[in-house]
């Protein structure tokens, strides 16, 4: 049996910091931008998402203006696209905290990356 305090431990030590998760972010993006480069349909995969979390959220007007922004963007040139995915810009790291490519990676992929970030050494 685990104790509490290992398992506050633990849950503590899995949880990734601001800093981390944009990290995350933008190496996933990283991966999407990739697999876009030879697989453009992936923009037709974020637009399904974009109409879908669109009817989802209708009274959600800051969810919708993102929505719209991001429907925008997807009418770009790929390399476009992909550049600003892949941007360490603000700009950029606004935009991926709402990225419709969710579900363009495994959840295998997605979990390696998380767990690297997790497992690394912290640096000062």
């Amino acid at each position: 049996m685990i104790s509490r305090q290992k398992f506050a431990d633990t849950q503590k030590s899995s949880r990734m910091n601001h800093s981390e998760t944009d990290q995350v972010s933008l190496e996933l993006a990283r991966r999407v931008a990739e697999r876009m480069r030879w697989q453009p349909e992936v923009i037709d995969f974020a637009r399904a998402n974009l109409a879908r979390w669109s009817r989802q959220n209708t009274s959600a007007p800051s969810l919708l203006r993102c929505y719209a922004e991001w429907q925008q963007i997807l009418s770009r040139p790929v390399e476009e696209i992909c550049n600003l995915l892949c941007s360490e810009s603000d700009n950029a790291q606004r935009l991926r905290q709402n990225s419709p490519f969710a579900g363009v990676l495994t959840p295998t992929e997605v979990w390696e990356v998380k767990s690297r970030f997790r497992h690394a050494p912290a640096t000062a």
